[in-house]
């Protein structure tokens, strides 16, 4: 019988039906309540119609609760694809079309944005809405409430295979829509089981749980922690942004392992929140999604000397992460190169050039990835996944092609050496500047637009600039291109940035000179550093 994701719980729950499973603040979910609490959804989803296969929409804060629902969907035989409360109904709408969503399990403040899903977006004939709230979402039509799951009869549904989809997370996608990452169970299940051996993680631990839902490094959060039988903290939304908050709340939780993009640690790092010998409980802390600044790294490993210090790498498409570098010992040289280290038990990295060839040790390459951590593909995409997913004309495996730069040091570890393409990482967050193009050329009272990432030393590591031509006579400010574009894209991919000019500068094929851009650009945000 293979193992599924929802299987740790129940096991944690018939052996320790009393242990602390899920915190927040002083909401607290033991296995056992897990365990029911995430029955009772099954039940009510299968009650309801739901089949195996469906996928199960779910937008709502954070919560314990939410931490149910996701085992939950699982238990009904379902696939679970998250969407972010913060993000435009627009967007919201566009993921559940893209994945043919039959349901969304909701709750919290979301009722604005179910109803503009089934007002000006016009879904709610092909959406049921299973709301877990006692006060329901106003006028829009439920298919499913909390009270009737008591009811509901057992579910009796077919357990789903191992190469089973588990989840669908939806990247950003360089034509203005976004793309469905197919994760099966197996593919977590290698990533967590190769975690607990290497990280020794068991049911002392406390883990964060600061990724937002939406970000694949949550499953690592989530099922990190219920693999082994720990107590997983959710960062309370209050804190996440706060670094001087974010610190006592690590102090408060007696964490044992801390894990986030590295954008967090860097601004925490920049206040100058962590004391010397702070945390004493936390063993570990491990960070993934991006480059974390050296000085940055120095300053934790400085205060923190009782803890180790793992960089970890991977795209979504490759399941939370691939390749792990344990740092052993504080660097002397803030310009110090961190390596991203070496394979994941079960993955393969190799650095090839453009035929398709190995590159030699030291020269710069494109990084692929082969390994039991492939993601299948993307949902109903065979274009996009044929163009990523490649059959290497060498060996003929199949392999991700990441898009992201690196070589090989002579000390036999990788290194990554930035991206090929116009896609950019902002706390964590992997954002095509495509898609925002998109979005701007909608607007329209613009002629044209251009957005640039502009490395910077503040929170974000990169500034997202737009340089746009107004359509003459009309009227355009930042503030205006900010509510319009807001419709659309999630706060992290609004640039934060803007200029108008006349004319967008050409190259010699009549193309934006993005290059140009950019550097018009880089001055200024040097400036406002």
């Amino acid at each position: 019988m293979p193992r599924l994701l929802q299987d740790w719980v129940t096991d944690h729950a018939q052996r320790l039906p009393d242990a602390t499973a899920v915190v927040l603040d002083r909401d607290r979910l033991s296995y056992g309540d897990l365990e029911v609490t995430s029955s009772r959804l099954a039940n009510l989803l299968v009650a309801r119609g739901c089949s195996p296969g469906d996928r199960v929409c779910l937008l709502m804060p954070k919560t314990p609760l939410a931490i149910a629902a996701i085992i939950g969907i699982y238990k009904a035989g379902c696939v679970y694809v998250p969407l972010d409360p913060t993000s435009p109904a627009a967007r919201l709408a566009a993921i559940i079309r893209a994945c043919e969503a039959s349901w969304v399990v909701a709750a919290g403040p979301v009722g604005e944005t179910i109803g503009a899903l089934y007002g000006e977006q016009g879904i709610g004939d092909a959406l049921r809405v299973a709301w877990l709230d006692t006060v329901e979402p106003g006028a829009v039509p439920v298919a499913a409430v909390w009270a009737d799951a008591c009811a509901a009869p057992a579910a009796t549904v077919p357990r789903a295979r191992a190469d089973s989809p588990a989840h669908i997370l939806f990247t950003s996608g360089s034509t203005g829509v976004p793309k469905g990452v197919v994760i099966t169970h197996e593919n977590v299940v290698s990533f967590v089981e190769w975690a607990v051996r290497e990280f020794c993680l068991d049911e002392s631990d406390r883990v964060s749980g600061h990724s937002p839902l939406a970000f694949d490094l949550s499953v690592f959060d989530i099922f990190g922690a219920l693999a082994v039988g720990a107590e997983l903290h959710l960062v309370p939304e209050r804190c996440r942004m706060l670094p001087q908050r974010l610190a006592e709340w690590v102090r408060d939780s007696r964490l044992t392992q801390w894990f986030s993009v590295p954008a967090v640690m860097n601004y925490m790092s920049k206040f100058d929140v962590v004391r010397q010998d702070d945390f004493p409980t936390l063993r570990r802390v491990m960070w993934c999604g991006e480059v974390l600044p050296t000085p940055s790294l120095q300053y934790w490993m400085r205060k923190l000397p009782h803890a180790s210090f793992t960089n970890l790498y991977g795209p979504t498409e490759t399941t939370i992460a691939s390749s792990y570098y344990r740092v052993p010992a504080c660097p002397q040289d803030e310009t110090a190169e961190i390596p991203i280290g070496l394979p994941c038990d079960g993955e393969a990295l190799a650095v090839l050039d453009g035929s398709g060839r190995p590159v030699r040790p030291g020269v710069t390459g494109e990084l692929y990835i082969k390994g039991i951590g492939l993601s299948p593909g993307y949902w109903r995409n065979p274009q996009a996944t044929k163009l990523a997913f490649v059959i290497n004309s060498t060996s003929r495996e199949r392999m991700y092609r990441t898009g992201d730069r690196a070589r090989v040091g002579e000390d036999g570890l990788f290194y990554y050496a930035g991206r090929e393409d116009a896609q950019v990482k902002s706390r964590g967050y992997r954002i095509e500047l495509g898609e925002i193009e998109a979005a701007l050329n909608a607007v329209r009272i613009l002629r044209e637009a251009a957005v640039t990432a502009v490395p910077s030393a503040d929170f974000d590591a990169v500034v997202l600039c737009c340089s746009y031509v107004p359509q003459p006579g009309q009227p355009v400010t930042p503030a205006t291109l900010r509510n319009e574009v807001a419709r659309w894209l999630p706060p992290y991919m609004i640039p934060s940035r803007w200029k108008a000019y006349r004319q967008l500068p050409r190259n010699a094929t009549g193309k934006i000179d993005r290059n140009r851009l950019k550097e018009d650009w880089r001055g200024d945000v040097a400036d406002a550093a």
